[in-house]
């Protein structure tokens, strides 16, 4: 991890201003979990709070927003404005940060890969947007090529279009499934080691024959490099979650890339109806949201962040390690996720996985790890508030000792 040379000129909203490329926001106010009046919504309505050990799931409801996007909500949530000139100037202002042509908010990673695809298909025609999912016998473009190892459930985004998904796995085979149909190139960031054709070569043969190229970072930053990285390679489209390591909305995310195709998807978006995305909405405090926590990602110091991940990841393996028969590694995912990961490994068969999580999850505060296949479990420290990774690392030696004792 190196500190890159960041953007810091970047004028930002009514609501709050910037120094030294910084944003300044007024403090965060009292009360934690508290809602309005006090009232603690967690514990009257049932819900089970934990310590996020685990990542950013949405099964697990992503990731917390930060204190800046949270002000950016609040401080724009008594006013109105025109969605079109909200996502109009927000889209420009990102579009210079991510190196793209132009940007949307979307309602996650999901919902920009629809929304890209289905502007590919219809183009800028309003009646050609109205056709979409019903799209055979159209004369549209129908369908969307992956390699093998990327035909992943979420490419469902694409048949929500009406397009047909089509697998290969070579370049040859690509240039035998190109014809007169093929509306878009897709490619999956983090299974990219799995394919047979990388980034590169991707982008190249759709350049090759005119077909248009996507790319899925949903879960992919860091590196923040990531935000432009694509755009730079040459990507027509990139979706990116919002919820996660950027942590803005968990309801939010990117679609960024060619101007023509972000024109023409978001004329399937809100306030416009008559089209497949209409679902889709985002609200406003959700744009201001998500550009706050984008422009609090870039300019924010990834290099100190790291460090402190590494220490409370040492913290935890030291406990865990400590108890007779524990055994730990850290290692740094390549493509996606990529932070120090914990991964703790014991015999087994005297303390199953699902027990010791069982026993994390239903203790006081509850905590949240992953499974590891049935060889241990594993655990990450870039979504906890500051101090958890030591209420982690005691628990877990705790319930490690009484299950190996």
């Amino acid at each position: 991890m190196r500190r890159r040379d960041l953007l810091k000129s970047i004028s930002f909203l009514p609501f709050a201003t910037t120094l030294g490329g910084e944003l300044i926001v007024p403090k965060k106010t009292k009360g934690g979990n508290l809602a309005a009046g006090g009232r603690d919504l967690f514990k009257e309505l049932g819900v089970r709070p934990f310590i996020n050990a685990a990542g950013t799931y949405t099964s697990m409801t992503g990731s917390l927003m930060r204190q800046e996007v949270l002000e950016a909500i609040r401080g724009t949530s008594e006013d109105f404005c025109l969605l079109d000139e909200l996502q109009d100037k927000v889209g420009e202002k990102i579009a210079v940060l991510v190196h793209s042509e132009s940007a949307v908010v979307t309602a996650g990673a999901f919902s920009a890969l629809t929304l890209g695809a289905a502007g590919v298909i219809s183009g800028n025609d309003p009646e050609k947007v109205k056709l979409l999912p019903k799209i055979d016998g159209t004369g549209l473009k129908t369908e969307v090529l992956c390699q093998k190892a990327h035909a992943i459930d979420y490419n469902h985004a694409f048949t929500n279009t009406g397009a047909t998904i089509v697998v290969i796995e070579t370049a040859e085979e690509l240039e035998n499934a190109v014809n007169s149909k093929t509306a878009l190139m897709h490619f999956l960031n983090i299974e990219a080691d799995k394919g047979k054709i990388l980034h590169e070569e991707w982008v190249a043969l759709g350049k090759k024959h005119g077909i248009p190229t996507s790319i899925d970072i949903a879960a992919d930053v860091p590196p923040v490099s990531n935000l432009w990285k694509f755009n730079d390679m040459g990507f027509d489209f990139v979706a990116i979650s919002g919820g996660k390591a950027l942590r803005g909305p968990q309801s939010a995310g990117l679609l960024m890339g060619k101007k023509e195709i972000i024109t023409a998807a978001r004329l399937h978006m809100p306030p416009r109806g008559a089209n497949i995305g209409r679902g889709m909405k985002v609200n406003k405090e959700e744009i201001f949201g998500m550009y706050a926590a984008l422009h609090h990602y870039i300019n924010y110091d990834h290099d100190a962040e790291w460090k402190i991940w590494e220490n409370n990841i040492a913290l935890i393996e030291n406990a865990a390690k400590s108890v007779k028969g524990v055994t730990t590694n850290v290692v740094v995912p390549k493509l996606g996720n990529v932070t120090p990961t914990l991964e703790v490994s014991w015999d087994t068969t005297r303390l199953s996985v699902k027990d010791l999580q069982e026993k994390l999850r239903m203790g006081d505060p509850s905590i949240e790890v992953m499974p590891r296949t049935d060889k241990g479990i594993q655990i990450t420290v870039w979504v906890m508030r500051p101090g958890q990774e030591k209420i982690v690392a005691k628990r877990l030696k705790e319930e490690l000792a009484k299950g190996l004792a």
